[in-house]
């Protein structure tokens, strides 16, 4: 397609003077076209340009970044609207060869403040929303030249930690980003997966799913960072603890993907503890977390926390929401801290176990100095330079290779990527990603 005939066929807008974005729940660019069911997964229904910025302040001017709302399907494969946020550097040339990286934040939360479509743009208040602070990870994809989409691959009710769905809303969103003339990609160009934590469980899913969903996208490779392998163990693991904030986050949005789980959650949830549930709907990551460490399920409950885990339902939802049933087809490296305070390392082992298991091209590293947070920092030159050669076709051995190292960052191959990782931050620091 043409840029003139897209743009007759798309309605698009120019955003980027706006000073205070409207909320996805208020603004009528994330609405359902009456026929969106008719359309096929990944086409592009509307795109605006908007102006994106670190923090919701620090505008950045080295980058060109637009938003495509497009056909994509639910956990029930029912037609849903999802948006992406494309970025490209300022110097892009949509004439040459192109390389997309479908980049996933740690959304890990229900409210859509923290929807990377809205906590990076310019004048959002999404103080404690994980993606503003990821935009210096995002920042070395455009440093290297990428485009890069960022769906928001919870969809509009903000499902954390749902199954699938994040899969379909990712690869609908390659699909958008190809359709999409200013970026130059087509049905060729290979495309990369890079995320962490939430970021990497969504990625995942899209790794996952892509054999099946969408087989026509060329997946060079997938970076999954700390990619929690076990919701429903990280629940159990967390609950009670420092973090408990993530769990009840998990809860608060999956009740109303499960019937049953909602079923559950209201025969069994004290009247106080429903309403923790209904206001971390509103909570950014940062402030559940703060807000509700140490909470315990089990003081908000009738039966005992064991008994209510133990119901059909909630089975149910555990079995559901596990990674590494479903085998990717593209080299995978895998990224985990052995003393994570978060994630488990036993259950991101389970995870790239089912992988070898299922024949994937697995490379794993553990890190034995690294906790959660630091790795992804720590990690960032390897897993980019892993991503780049698989972009340069450089062979993956087939054989699974798992390394426990003492620190990511130790390894002299990694430093000069620390210097450019860290240019790249600083310049979004100053406003000139890209």
């Amino acid at each position: 397609m043409s840029q003139h005939a897209f743009d007759l066929a798309v309605p698009h807008t120019d955003e980027r003077t706006v000073r205070r974005p409207l909320r996805p729940s208020d603004d009528p660019f994330y609405d359902s076209p009456d026929d969106l069911a008719a359309l096929a997964p990944g086409t592009v229904v509307r795109s605006r340009q908007v102006q994106v910025a670190f923090l919701g302040l620090i505008a950045q001017r080295g980058l060109t970044a637009w938003q495509l709302a497009y056909r994509s399907t639910d956990l029930d494969g029912r037609a849903e609207v999802a948006v992406t946020t494309i970025l490209m550097p300022r110097k892009h040339d949509p004439e040459g060869p192109q390389r997309l990286v479908a980049y996933q934040c740690a959304i890990d939360a229900v409210s859509d403040r923290c929807f990377p479509s809205y906590a990076l743009r310019r004048g959002s208040r999404a103080w404690g929303a994980l993606p503003q602070f990821e935009l210096t990870i995002i920042a070395g994809l455009l440093d290297r030249g990428y485009v890069v989409s960022l769906s928001d691959h919870e969809g509009l009710h903000g499902h954390f930690a749902a199954p699938r769905e994040p899969g379909y809303r990712v690869l609908d969103g390659i699909r958008a980003a190809m359709a999409f003339p200013p970026t130059g990609a087509t049905r060729d160009t290979p495309v990369g997966l890079f995320g962490y934590s939430g970021g990497g469980m969504a990625s995942s899913w899209a790794a996952e799913m892509a054999p099946r969903y969408a087989p026509e996208i060329t997946l060079v490779g997938a970076v999954l960072g700390s990619p929690v392998g076990d919701p429903g163990e990280a629940f159990i693991k967390l609950n009670g603890g420092l973090n408990a904030g993530l769990p009840a986050l998990v809860v608060s949005g999956l009740r109303h993907a499960y019937p049953g789980l909602g079923e559950v959650v209201r025969r069994h949830v004290h009247a106080d503890g429903i309403e923790r549930l209904d206001r971390l709907q509103e909570m950014t990551t940062v402030t559940a977390v703060l807000r509700y460490a140490f909470d315990d399920f089990d003081d908000f409950l009738d039966p005992p926390l064991a008994d209510v885990l133990g119901e059909a339902a909630v089975i149910e939802v555990f079995n559901d929401i596990r990674l590494g049933d479903t085998a990717p087809q593209c080299p995978v490296l895998v990224v985990q801290a052995v003393h994570d305070q978060i994630i488990d390392v036993d259950d991101v082992d389970g995870q790239v176990a089912r992988y070898v298991e299922a024949g994937v091209e697995v490379t794993y590293v553990r890190d034995r100095l690294s906790e959660h947070l630091s790795l992804m920092v720590l990690g960032l030159p390897t897993m980019l330079t892993w991503l780049e050669r698989r972009f340069d076709q450089d062979p993956e051995p087939t054989t699974t290779r798992t390394h426990t190292v003492v620190s990511m960052a130790l390894s002299p191959r990694a430093w000069p990527g620390f210097v450019r990782v860290l240019a790249a931050a600083a310049k979004t620091a100053g406003g000139r990603a890209g």
